[in-house]
């Protein structure tokens, strides 16, 4: 069986061009983070417009798809209940796509937009620019993220669970790319190796900042050898949890992160300004909703700024990037659901929780800044990673609240890797529900190996790089994959609505009371 497996062609070119990376990496940090670098100005001058398209184009079908008939087809058998219930589904949700990056972003996003504001033209530091800062980061945490996990969820539950093929990737694509073997191995080869550089993106930002915490709550040593040790006890930890399959590893750890940052929620919510935060995240969904067109297509041809490339095409290459594994997760736990509940579940709930996440912290830190003059902006500008712990040094039981951020970043940490290796192990075995143990530790090892790479040739900004560099060709593949989904659904035969069968036991009722009046 295990030879089988090393046979999959998908897994010996997607394995060794990640090999070669780590290698090349290891071996020339500096070459490849200038490389990296480059890399990163070409794709984002030249292609920048092409994502904020294209996440927009998916948005929109996908609301249409929702509220169409084709929202009643349900994501397996017509009587097929959901595998999962909706508040651990929902924990698995919001683990798996946010994770981390949540938390690291959460503080550091809006007070990054305060200190330096999305506008040229507008001063920092002000009313104005937090007002701007947080409807910015709504914006970046919303539907749009979520809309690209969405669409490759529905492409691979439809696949898996509908039409009981493999959740590849290329199988989803096959109504528009056919069934060629060397097409469908370069799309799989590419969702694989795409996903790889997400994720290590996603692990290197926790890892970056569990070292700033260890260094502001325990004087950690601010070396790079912290870092990789970090991910070493990471990698061992998420081994451990992978062994134990979906339903006891990722499910318990998902129940733990949810339950964990609820708690820091409620408690950053009670000590920190309630009213203002209500208020805050009150004003920031109308800003959101009032500038979703314009933030979601805008671009600085005239005045030549890198903020948008830096920071929207940035998240929205980063949702590309490891969307085949959060879509091929999300689709892998909402067996049983109908498309309708798949995409408001998918799209609505998680970046509601994100925004009121951002509000309750990024909204703590703004009110600090302007109303007690505590510096967070400033310390934020300085190093990023710190953004989380400076808001817990201005509240009560700042050490024990960090302490936990800590823990609930590390869980978060090894949820998205336990996942990620999964859904490598899955994608790289012809779509196996069961891949074998073996296979999840070899992407472990890869994963871990990639983010330890690119935190020693540039940290942030090559993990930014890797991100963007492999999102350009998926973005295409995505684009071919929302007509697939289109076609694959004209052929469906339509679940009849529950308002239609009222309608039509109305009209039975009156041919009956016709037919006994005639018989009178």
């Amino acid at each position: 069986m295990k030879k089988q497996h090393l046979k999959n062609p998908v897994f010996l070119i997607s394995a060794s061009v990640i090999s070669i990376l780590v290698v090349i990496g290891a071996i020339l940090p500096g070459r490849f983070g200038a490389v990296a670098q480059r890399l990163f100005l070409f794709t984002t001058t030249n292609f920048g417009w092409f994502y904020l398209i294209a996440v927009f184009a998916i948005i929109l079908f996908l609301i249409g798809i929702s509220i169409s008939k084709y929202g009643r087809i349900r994501l397996g058998g017509e009587n097929e209940k959901p595998e999962f219930p909706f508040f651990t589904w929902i924990g698995m949700l919001f683990s798996t796509g946010f994770g981390a990056g949540l938390v690291f972003w959460g503080v550091a996003e809006p007070m990054s937009h305060f200190f330096e504001t999305p506008f040229a033209s507008m001063e920092g530091q002000t009313e104005t620019a937090a007002r701007v800062a947080m409807g910015y980061s709504f914006f970046h945490w919303g539907i749009s993220q979520w809309s690209v996990f969405a669409i490759v969820g529905l492409a691979i539950a439809f696949m898996q669970f509908r039409k009981r093929e493999s959740g590849l990737i290329s199988k989803s694509m096959e109504p528009i790319t056919g069934n060629k073997k060397v097409v469908k191995t370069s799309i799989d080869s590419l969702a694989v190796i795409a996903t790889v550089m997400g994720v290590a993106t996603s692990v290197g930002l926790g890892v970056l900042q569990i070292h700033g915490g260890l260094s502001a709550v325990f004087d950690v040593s601010s070396a790079i050898w912290v870092q990789i040790a970090i991910i070493a006890v990471i990698f061992i930890a998420y081994t451990a949890s992978a062994t134990t399959g979906l339903n006891k590893g990722i499910r318990y750890l998902s129940n733990l992160n949810l339950a964990l940052c609820f708690l820091l929620l409620i408690f950053v919510f009670l000590m920190g300004p309630t009213v203002f935060i209500l208020n805050a995240f009150t004003l920031g969904l109308g800003d959101y909703i009032t500038n979703f067109i314009q933030y979601s297509l805008r671009l600085e041809p005239y005045v030549g700024g890198t903020w948008v490339r830096d920071w929207t095409i940035f998240y929205w290459a980063w949702a590309i990037s490891w969307s085949p594994f959060v879509g091929a997760f999300v689709a892998r736990v909402s067996r049983g659901r109908t498309i309708r509940e798949f995409i408001a579940g998918v799209m609505v709930v998680p970046p509601a929780i994100a925004c009121f996440w951002i509000a309750t912290f990024g909204g703590t830190a703004l009110y600090k800044d302007l109303n007690e003059n505590a510096g967070i902006a400033e310390a934020v500008n300085n190093d990023i990673t710190v953004a989380l712990f400076q808001v817990f040094d201005s509240l009560p039981m700042s050490f024990i609240m960090s302490v936990l951020a800590i823990l609930l970043i590390f869980t978060f940490l090894i949820t998205s890797a336990d996942s990620a290796s999964y859904i490598l192990a899955s994608m790289t075995t012809k779509g196996s529900l069961v891949p074998p143990t073996y296979k999840k530790i070899v992407w472990g090892v890869l994963m871990s190996g990639i983010a330890a790479v690119l935190l020693i040739a540039g940290g942030l900004d090559a993990l930014q790089t890797a991100s963007l560099v492999a999102a350009v060709p998926f973005t295409v593949i995505l684009l071919i994959m929302l007509a697939s989904i289109f076609k694959m659904l004209k052929k469906e035969l339509i679940p009849i609505s529950r308002k239609d069968i009222r309608r039509y036991e109305r009209i039975e009722k009156l041919a009956e009371k016709e037919k006994s009046k005639k018989k009178d």
